[in-house]
């Protein structure tokens, strides 16, 4: 018996979903490796920081490493613009593959440089080249990833949907701190691990990248890009794909709006997620080993917080989710890293970092989404990376390298109010921008 219209056209929609559903999961896979490889810079730190920098106390190893973190971050706002720039101009797909082939090339740089001891200043000299490199790639990836998530998703499930980018940037930073924990408490000791074993998961990040870069070569392109290359292609003198000058004049008041609610989640997100384990170590007292445990079964609830956040946003809208972050970043964060750095309880470590963990998500779950429903398709992977890159690269990438140097200056608790400060700046940002949710640019370019 022929198949019927109907027949057809439900076998292709059922399709368009599984290819949809590939894709989805395509992208996010790469975005797990690239964030995997970015954090474990971070994460192991604590073990290669006497490598490159043999002299002095802890603090100040971990102050020099902290600093070539930092560095990775001055190059973010350009890595941004040019790869946003190109998935704006060729497609997202073709973006997010040369981003995650650079990363994969940066980790694998790390993981074959010499240490100190066997070169000298050089070593650190190529450290620093390794960390531009990754610093490059993650500053394409998360404008880019996040709009194609973003273009991706249902309309009326969105924010669930791109709940899932800030998943994926967890369980990076997850595979990141399983494989410290087995090298730690399974593998290695503590001599071997500051000795060489570091190198290990720069290999591991360099080698998923490479796989990374087969699956995103699989994804389908959006919908939203193919209709903005079409109306491109009807009228080749219109100006703006993928411009900086558009983005900056004829659109710089969501511009502007990005980098308000950038501020304080960014600064937060660092500290929350980052530094807190060092924290752990260096003030409240822990071993490393316990600092590490206290912050991956803290990140495991976070990671499952992210959906369920955009899934409330679906449904009541964006800004009161967003104001879980603004008011709880702006008042609780010093009583609450007070407390982390009094307690000697593994429980309550534990509880005060997954409270911390629970503010945050009210900013990390659905950021990169608010972001995508402020710009036009031609535009959007280029407003929402660029502007988050700048402030990731003036405040994220320092935020770890502040604290540890008011720590190491005997002013440790000025490090929190500056937290607080910037969540109040993000605070007042959502009070004052629109409702993304019912006025989101993805749902009107969608209608025509």
């Amino acid at each position: 018996m022929a198949a019927t219209p109907h027949d057809l056209s439900l076998r292709a929609s059922v399709g368009g979903r599984r290819e949809r559903l590939r894709s989805i999961i395509g992208g996010s896979a790469g975005n797990v490796i690239e964030w995997y490889d970015f954090l474990a810079y971070s994460i192991f730190s604590i073990y290669f920081s006497k490598a490159f920098f043999p002299g002095g106390s802890q603090t100040a190893q971990l102050l020099n490493a902290a600093a070539i973190a930092a560095i990775g971050y001055v190059v973010r706002p350009l890595g941004s613009w040019a790869i946003g720039a190109l998935a704006d101009r060729r497609g997202r797909r073709v973006a997010l593959s040369v981003s995650v082939a650079m990363m994969s090339i940066g980790s694998l740089i790390i993981a074959l440089t010499p240490t100190y001891a066997t070169i000298g200043v050089a070593a650190p000299g190529v450290l620093v080249c390794a960390r531009l490199l990754q610093g490059f790639s993650m500053g394409g990836e998360a404008g880019t990833s996040a709009t194609y998530l973003s273009e991706m998703a249902p309309a009326g499930r969105r924010g669930f949907f791109v709940g899932f980018v800030q998943v994926t940037v967890v369980m990076g930073q997850l595979i990141a701190l399983a494989l410290m924990l087995v090298l730690q408490w399974l593998l290695l000791s503590p001599a071997q691990l500051e000795a060489w074993g570091w190198r290990i998961p720069f290999a591991i990040g360099g080698a998923l990248a490479v796989f990374a870069l087969y699956l995103r070569r699989g994804i389908a392109e959006t919908e939203a890009f193919e209709r903005a290359d079409a109306q491109a292609s009807a009228r080749p003198d219109e100006a703006g794909r993928g411009s900086l000058m558009a983005l900056l004049v004829r659109h710089r008041m969501q511009t502007l709006w990005t980098i308000g609610i950038s501020i304080g989640g960014t600064v937060a997100f660092y500290t929350f997620t980052i530094y807190l384990q060092k924290y752990m170590v260096n003030t409240t007292g822990f071993s490393r080993g316990t600092a590490t445990l206290i912050t991956t079964a803290a990140l495991v609830i976070y990671m499952c917080f992210q959906p369920l956040y955009g899934l409330l946003s679906d449904a009541v809208g964006r800004r009161p989710v967003m104001l879980v972050f603004g008011i709880g970043g702006t008042f609780c964060t010093v009583p609450l890293m007070h407390a982390l750095g009094a307690t000697h309880s593994v429980w309550v470590a534990f509880a005060l970092n997954l409270a911390a963990l629970a503010i945050l998500s009210g900013f990390s779950s659905i950021h990169w989404l608010v972001k995508s429903e402020l710009f036009p398709a031609k535009l959007r992977a280029l407003g929402v990376g660029l502007p988050f890159a700048v402030v990731s690269s003036v405040m994220g990438g320092t935020t770890e390298y502040l604290a540890l140097k008011f720590k190491h200056a005997g002013h440790e608790s000025w490090f929190f109010y500056y937290v607080s400060a910037c969540a109040a700046i993000s605070l007042i940002t959502y009070l004052l921008m629109p409702e993304t949710r019912h006025r989101s640019v993805i749902d009107e370019e969608a209608r025509g």
